[in-house]
């Protein structure tokens, strides 16, 4: 990585800045009746349903619908909600405090795999921790779930670089995932792997970059 040639940092969203423990999901969607529901999704491996959710290609409705076949239970949207949702924790006020101080001398995007009922309720959750919104953080916010397209897919990376008129060898890429990492490194873009082992490495990596 060549620091002095860095203009733009471009962040990873889970793990990276929010707080996720998918376990925590699994439990509650066991608790639901999901008993499998392990064997479906985890951080580093998803079924077709979840990736054409991160790309917006189903609704919300489609895929609590797709659930329930599994689920004996009658579940409202509200309860599934808040077991897809038990996995989103909290923003550590010390990444939050980094990303503003890196803002005061890079220009600072996102970029994240998400989907549409995550979205909703981590915005409010941000809102409520720290009282203004969570995209004001960045120049832009870049959502899987509004593209249609997902990491770790080069042609998300490409889409960015072009809408926000970045060049890539000027544009640092962080994110927890190597698989990503490798990807964005094809289109000629710095990366910084964050290791998900050690508490805050962010911190450690980026305070004063």
């Amino acid at each position: 990585m060549q620091k002095d040639s860095v203009k733009n940092i471009i962040f990873d969203l889970g793990v990276v800045i929010i707080n996720i423990n998918t376990d925590l999901t699994v439990k509650a969607m066991k608790e639901l009746g999901f008993s499998n529901f392990e064997e479906s999704y985890t951080l580093f491996k998803q079924t077709d349903l979840f990736d054409r959710l991160e790309k917006g290609l189903i609704d919300a409705d489609f895929f609590r619908n797709e659930l329930r076949k599994h689920i004996i239970n009658d579940v409202t949207n509200k309860k599934f909600d808040e077991a897809w949702g038990a996995m989103l924790l909290d923003f550590p006020k010390v990444r939050i405090d980094l990303i503003k101080e890196l803002g005061k001398k890079y220009n600072i995007y996102l970029l994240s795999n998400t989907n549409a009922i995550h979205y909703k309720q981590y915005t409010q959750d941000f809102i409520d921790q720290y009282g203004f919104e969570f995209n004001s953080l960045f120049i832009k916010a870049y959502y899987s779930f509004q593209m249609g397209m997902r990491k770790p897919d080069v042609d998300i990376f490409e889409f960015a670089l072009t809408e926000s008129n970045l060049l890539p060898e000027e544009t640092l890429f962080v994110d927890d995932l190597q698989i990503n990492i490798e990807s964005a490194k094809k289109t000629g873009l710095q990366t910084m792997w964050i290791d998900i082992l050690k508490e805050d490495d962010i911190i450690e990596k980026l305070n004063g970059f």
